[in-house]
């Protein structure tokens, strides 16, 4: 199993597929990363045969190029907190766990607002 950016990529799947575990990169970044070691390493190439000289030349360029994994989730984590502080609105629904982009959440956003609270419900008496 070759780890890159900290992260245990499955052995079995193409490299191009595996590089999209690592946070931060997706299918775009994944086939540019390769496109730039073109003579290194083929997309086609399983992540179990990898060399450990192809495996360090993908950890070097997402070292200097791309933000991924810790880096990025900080950067992110940062990104709210400066909007929670400084008080927009945007912030204003992180902070109370609700949907920061305009949905609606009359009927849907269940996944953010949690399970539904019974309100009112009488008890029948027995």
């Amino acid at each position: 199993m070759a780890r890159i950016a900290g992260i245990d990529l499955p052995k079995n799947k193409r490299i191009d597929i595996a590089l999209q575990y690592v946070y931060g990169i997706g299918p775009k970044v994944a086939n540019e990363i390769l496109v730039k070691l073109a003579g290194q390493i083929e997309a086609s190439t399983r992540v179990k045969d990898l060399t450990e000289q192809q495996a360090g030349l993908l950890n070097t360029i997402l070292q200097k190029e791309y933000k991924v994994e810790g880096e990025l989730r900080r950067e992110v984590a940062q990104n709210i907190h400066r909007l929670i502080e400084t008080g927009s609105y945007r912030g204003n629904r992180h902070r109370r766990n609700l949907p920061a982009r305009g949905q609606r959440t009359k009927t849907n956003s269940r996944t953010r607002r949690g399970r539904r609270k019974t309100v009112g419900a009488k008890v029948k008496a027995a």
